[in-house]
């Protein structure tokens, strides 16, 4: 099965009132993780590397770890590149197969991150490829991104439509609240729950994400920074050795909630990378005597699919989606 783009994938997301998973991939057992849990749930699945995945991996050794999952499993696999940061690099993924990319303007004035941004999509357009692009700007820090607090800012809603139509982008990434990173909040922006005790971020900004639907209807919405730092996997790190206070994410129902709505993409980094840190110190608590890398990162891999099993069935809500966005693919 060959590579998809992402447009069957929206369409029958929006359509549905579900996301599909953007994963962020590094080596062979973060992809078979991630495969693994979606096969098994027919779910599709985006996997996306980043400028940081593609200096640590080569990009060449991504694209074919990606196409040997494609030999493996039966699901609508598209492969994308994450925040692109200039032409070049989003030219350089188009031209070695990826069949979505992220040109991240979002830093620029608005009228420059139109121009820069429609350079990308011309080419990726005339190479069958699929674009996505940024208004807003999110706070936090994730491989190549970093952007402080101060200088985060919320998508306008105002201006998205202007900048749909003038780019030709594919799909849109907003800023309403979320953040990159495992840290997303200082503790003083949460409220505590009285009952549970555990620090509660301040809620994502429903109101312009719905002022966006209406200025751009049944456009594919996306939201990054979107892990929620899942405390069970903090905790172990903590429990075998790591130091992880006050790692806080967004709430799965608030993003199971934009699921429903426009949001057609929710990417998932941070979890990824707390899982498998999760999963390796444990086994090195118990196993002191281990040395060989097969014993020890098997238990991060596992946990990956455990954790992409859970966003699958009670976050993106793609389960049993696959032979539906399957029949799709050939009109696009």
């Amino acid at each position: 099965m060959p590579l998809i783009k992402t447009t069957a994938m929206f369409k029958k997301a929006y359509e549905g009132g579900f996301a599909i998973g953007a994963f962020n991939v590094n080596n062979m057992e973060i992809v078979q993780g991630i495969t693994s849990a979606a096969a098994e749930l027919n779910s599709p699945v985006i996997l996306q590397c980043s400028a940081g995945a593609r200096k640590y991996a080569n990009s060449r050794y991504l694209v074919h770890l990606v196409r040997a999952a494609l030999e493996v499993s039966d699901i609508p696999i598209a492969l994308h590149l994450d925040h692109g940061p200039d032409y070049a690099t989003c030219k350089s993924c188009i031209d070695d197969g990826f069949t979505s990319v992220m040109f991240d303007g979002s830093h620029y004035p608005f009228k420059e991150n139109i121009e820069k941004t429609k350079e990308v999509v011309e080419y990726a357009h005339a190479h069958n490829v699929v674009v996505e692009a940024e208004l807003g700007q999110l706070a936090g820090v994730e491989d190549d991104v970093s952007v402080d607090a101060d200088k985060a800012h919320y998508t306008k809603p105002e201006e998205v439509e202007e900048f749909v139509s003038k780019t030709g982008v594919d799909s849109l990434a907003i800023a309403i609240g979320t953040s990159h990173g495992a840290f997303k909040f200082k503790p003083e922006q949460c409220t505590r729950n009285p009952e549970t005790g555990v620090l509660e971020p301040p809620s994502l900004r429903f109101d312009i994400l719905a002022e966006i639907e209406k200025k751009i209807p049944e456009f594919p919405i996306v939201l990054h920074g979107a892990s929620s730092v899942i405390p069970k996997y903090v905790k172990i790190i903590n429990d075998n050795g790591g130091k992880l206070d006050d790692a806080i994410g967004i709430p799965e129902d608030q993003l199971r909630k934009a699921a429903k709505s426009a949001v057609c993409k929710i990417n998932i980094d941070s979890d990824l990378r707390l899982a498998m840190t999760a999963g390796i110190r444990e086994h090195f608590l118990a196993h002191p005597e281990h040395f060989d890398p097969r014993q020890y990162i098997a238990p991060g891999r596992d946990y990956i699919k455990e954790l992409v099993a859970h966003k699958i069935k009670t976050v993106l809500g793609s389960e049993n989606s696959a032979a539906g966005i399957m029949a799709l693919v050939n009109q696009y």
